[in-house]
């Protein structure tokens, strides 16, 4: 494990099952294991049933939220038992409101998935890895791989240990997600230091297409998609932690995003190959299929999962964002699941680092939010797996804890993957490193900023990099109220490999009201971007009321 990654404990739960024993039988027996941990004593082993009560709870799960397992007939252990017998075991605390019944309901699932999981020598080498990771001062990444895939729709993601504790996909403490081990290596990877969206809108779900009135023609339509997607892109871009009432400890990243509505397979790659994205996310209708899925980019016009994985892993995107109902799910055969079948699963196998797909239907409104949560979370340079737990929190808070939105989202991580997707800011590239070869091989021309008022103040721009906001540990600290509190920064960067080349100034913003730059035609608002920094060139930040400063490069 380097100094930099988080120790991790990884959990496979699979099915054993004997020549005579069918998927059907009441006394399904399970092995659950530690497959990496990170002291030797960590890999244990625990051998249980499926336990009746669990199947019980799950199954009034699905009568309660009418989730996809009970469309679809999921084999679990079958419960043979009058829906009368079943009672929540679990009630309100002592002097405290009742609680509905959904929300005991979701909680009592959770303790059942948990008790079952972490049993004896399984919650053992949770605690052990626990311990180690708190004498770290580090979070400890959880991954589940669930094996056996009538267990797969399980909400695995409520799991807590008992009433009153949060729920394992809520914590900032330990970092759950999905994985499989039935995967190909990881391609390599860039270093990252702004997020690159890619918004691919295909053909529209039968559920949205029914809402729609019956005379709307499909131009219309595709207008309708179009206001959509532009507004999905302008809430990504201009989201930020205060806007959506989230603490961030670290200055943000700029993000860029791009839109395809409806494009056709060879549009979708070519514009995958035309730029380095780091994200893909995809909005529209798809259906589960052997070979990963496949998506409806629109009429009569499809991309399976698998072809997919090979333009993802190609132009080496990192996370692949699903808004559809099938993305977690796996396809069946008559009433048997076919295992690795799901589209998240498919595109790890071939590489892609990490999947967030929707365990079932999502409402628009609440996928928005996680999204934007999501993005600005990623923005302030949070691993993915943390960065999901922020957002599920944000829908938590907004949509309750009785309601399923925040169970919704599942995370896949490749087993190989640390959940890094932008740098922290002391690993960050946009530094020039003392012993790179380009920069021993010239030197940096000094820059500072200076005030132009009455009293004429200057700041240095030291090692490449000066921050500037109202917190006080920004370089530039500006105390008012239209500047952020991490407002942008000034970085220096190569532009080229060529070793005459000079490096160049930029100036990156990611405030909530944009930062004016002087020019030829006066003054120019940037917002979320990054453009280029001329010697001389004129700041405001925040408003044209603010003071101005002048950016001046010494140039020997």
């Amino acid at each position: 494990m380097s100094q930099f990654e988080s120790p991790c404990l990884s959990i496979a739960i699979a099915r054993l099952m004997a020549a005579a024993e069918t998927i059907s039988t009441h006394s399904a027996h399970f092995a659950i294991w530690v497959i990496r941990a990170d002291y030797p004593g960590g890999y244990v082993h625990h051998d249980c049933l499926w336990p009746e009560h669990l199947s019980q709870t799950w199954q009034a799960w699905q009568e309660m939220f009418h989730s996809s397992g009970a469309a679809h007939g999921l084999q679990v252990p079958p419960v043979n038992l009058p829906q009368a017998e079943f009672t929540l075991a679990v009630d309100s605390p002592p002097g405290a409101a009742q609680a509905s019944y959904s929300s005991r309901l979701m909680q009592q699932l959770g303790i059942h998935l948990w008790q079952w999981v972490f049993h004896g020598p399984i919650q053992s080498s949770l605690s052990h890895s626990q311990g180690i990771a708190i004498g770290q001062s580090r979070q400890l990444r959880l991954r589940l791989e669930v094996r056996d895939p009538n267990l797969i729709a399980l909400p695995w993601e409520i799991m807590q240990p008992q009433a009153g504790k949060q729920a394992i996909s809520l914590s900032q403490q330990i970092l759950f997600s999905r994985t499989t081990s039935d995967v190909d290596p990881l391609p390599p990877r860039r270093t990252d230091a702004t997020l690159n969206i890619l918004l691919v809108f295909g053909q529209d779900s039968p559920e949205h297409e029914a809402q729609r009135t019956a005379h709307q023609s499909l131009t219309n339509g595709a207008l309708d998609l179009a206001k959509e997607a532009e507004a999905l892109a302008q809430t990504l871009e201009n989201s930020t932690s205060e806007s959506l009432g989230m603490n961030s400890s670290t200055i943000p990243v700029a993000k860029h995003v791009d839109t395809l509505i409806q494009p056709t397979p060879e549009e979708l790659i070519e514009q995958l190959e035309a730029k380095p994205y780091n994200i893909l996310f995809y909005g529209g209708h798809g259906v589960p299929s052997p070979d990963g899925g496949l998506l409806f980019l629109r009429p009569n016009t499809t991309l399976s999962g698998t072809e997919l994985a090979q333009v993802l892993t190609r132009c080496r995107v990192t996370l692949a964002v699903f808004n559809a109902c099938w993305g977690a799910q796996p396809d069946r055969h008559g009433d048997c699941p076919i295992p690795r079948s799901s589209l998240a699963e498919v595109l790890l196998h071939h590489g892609v680092p990490a999947v967030l797909g929707m365990r079932d239907s999502i409402a628009d409104r609440e996928a928005l939010t996680f999204i934007q949560a999501f993005a600005q979370a990623l923005a302030d340079r949070l691993p993915i797996d943390q960065a999901v737990a922020v957002a599920r929190q944000q829908l938590l808070t907004i949509y309750k804890f009785n309601q399923p939105a925040w169970t919704l989202p599942v995370l896949y991580m490749h087993p190989e993957f640390d959940g890094e997707l932008i740098p922290p800011l002391e690993e960050g590239v946009t530094e020039l490193p003392e012993n790179s070869l380009t920069w021993m091989q010239k030197s940096l021309s000094p820059a500072c900023l200076r005030s132009l008022g009455e009293t004429e103040q200057v700041w240095p721009v030291r090692g490449g990099l000066m921050r500037v906001g109202r917190l006080p540990e920004n370089d530039i600290v500006i105390q008012e109220r239209w500047v952020s509190q991490r407002h942008a920064e000034i970085i220096c960067r190569d532009p080229t490999s060529d070793l005459e080349a000079e490096p160049t100034y930029w100036l990156r913003d990611f405030s909530r009201y944009g930062t004016l730059i002087s020019g030829l035609e006066g003054w120019k608002k940037i917002h979320h971007q990054e453009v280029p920094l001329q010697s001389g060139v004129k700041l405001k930040f925040g408003s044209s009321q603010g003071q101005t400063l002048e950016f001046i490069v010494e140039r020997p």
